[in-house]
């Protein structure tokens, strides 16, 4: 179930794969990702999901670190907001999630924080609990008051809240841009399967170079 289909030195080329294979031309020249008004969204970057003694280890989740790295930096640097959540469950909020899954993340569990890497003190940190962002939290009124329209998904996981989070974004009146090469999942099977059909409705999908080079950010 679980591959490592951006790892080795894949990325750039399977990210490419992805992109022809899903984009449909006529959203990705109607939908033009406006600087001024675009946040980035950094999703449940957390060690449960990068470090490999997990049983919930993302074989290509290390691999879009540095991509998410270098948005976070060149949104920071244009003095555009930059969100990250942490996924966190306890028995009162984790809801349908308890019987799906074996194993919550509570805040106890050392795996649960975001990694180290992505950590910056103008990056605030929004805890949710189910795979929409935007569900109980207040992501939807600080991209309001900060005047976004615009939001650049990234993170993990690719078909689980990154997707959830992306349709959530699109029907709250956000236009929404996926980043191909900056979102893992545990394989290129699930990550494709995401990409088809958000970019079918709900989102444009975008390599990290392709948003790095509006310039007017």
């Amino acid at each position: 179930m679980k591959e490592d289909y951006f790892g080795g030195g894949k990325l750039l080329i399977q990210a490419g794969e992805f992109l022809a294979a899903v984009s449909h031309p006529s959203s990705r020249r109607k939908q033009r990702l406006d600087p001024g008004t675009a946040a980035l969204l950094v999703t449940d970057m957390q060690d449960y999901f990068l470090d490999e003694r997990s049983h919930a280890h993302i074989p290509s989740a290390n691999a879009v670190v540095p991509q998410i790295k270098e948005l976070q930096r060149f949104f920071l640097n244009k003095h555009r907001p930059v969100f990250q959540t942490r996924h966190i469950n306890n028995s009162r909020d984790a809801g349908r999630m308890a019987h799906w899954w074996n194993e919550l993340i509570t805040a106890e569990n050392p795996l649960s924080s975001v990694t180290k890497e992505l950590i910056h003190p103008d990056v605030p940190v929004l805890v949710k609990s189910q795979y929409d962002a935007f569900f109980n939290t207040a992501l939807d009124k600080e991209l309001r008051g900060r005047g976004v329209t615009r939001v650049v998904v990234t993170g993990v996981m690719t078909h689980l809240c990154c997707e959830t989070t992306a349709r959530s974004a699109f029907v709250r009146g956000f236009d929404v841009f996926f980043v191909v090469d900056a979102t893992a999942t545990y394989n290129r099977r699930f990550h494709e399967a995401a990409l088809l059909n958000l970019s079918h409705g709900f989102a444009v999908p975008v390599l990290t170079q392709e948003v790095l080079e509006y310039e007017k950010i």
